[in-house]
């Protein structure tokens, strides 16, 4: 499907670093799964593929969700909020979403003065990502 990019990207506000909030939400269950980065050419490599891909801020590349692990995100619509400086997308998410091997990142909760873990490992780490 093809896309006018620069139109698209200028209803985008871009932090300093010319990153975008980007909110991974399932979109049948509406779980929130994670928080992510896109530049310009992730949103690019998003939109003309189907699958996510985001950027990554600690290896400074793209990274397209699932590469290494398999556990991939399928867009199924990408909505802008109302400031125009983070995108909510509505994801298939295959397996975890998560390094973790939690279903999303947001396994912690104050519970009683302390973070208590709520959401179970489903896949280990290791086997996703390999030994190392």
């Amino acid at each position: 499907m093809p896309h006018d990019l620069p139109s698209l990207t200028d209803a985008l506000r871009f932090n300093a670093d010319g990153l975008i909030a980007v909110v991974a939400q399932q979109y049948d269950t509406l779980e929130v799964l994670m928080l992510a980065w896109m530049n310009r050419e992730a949103l690019a490599a998003t939109l003309e593929s189907g699958h996510v891909t985001y950027w990554s801020r600690s290896r400074a590349a793209l990274w397209r969700k699932g590469e290494r692990s398999g556990q991939i995100q399928r867009l199924v619509e990408l909505r802008l909020d109302c400031d125009g400086d983070t995108l909510l997308a509505l994801v298939d998410q295959t397996g975890v979403a998560r390094h973790t091997g939690r279903r999303n990142c947001f396994f912690r909760a104050i519970r009683d003065g302390e973070w208590i873990e709520i959401a179970p490992v489903e896949a280990a780490p290791e086997i996703l990502y390999g030994a190392g």
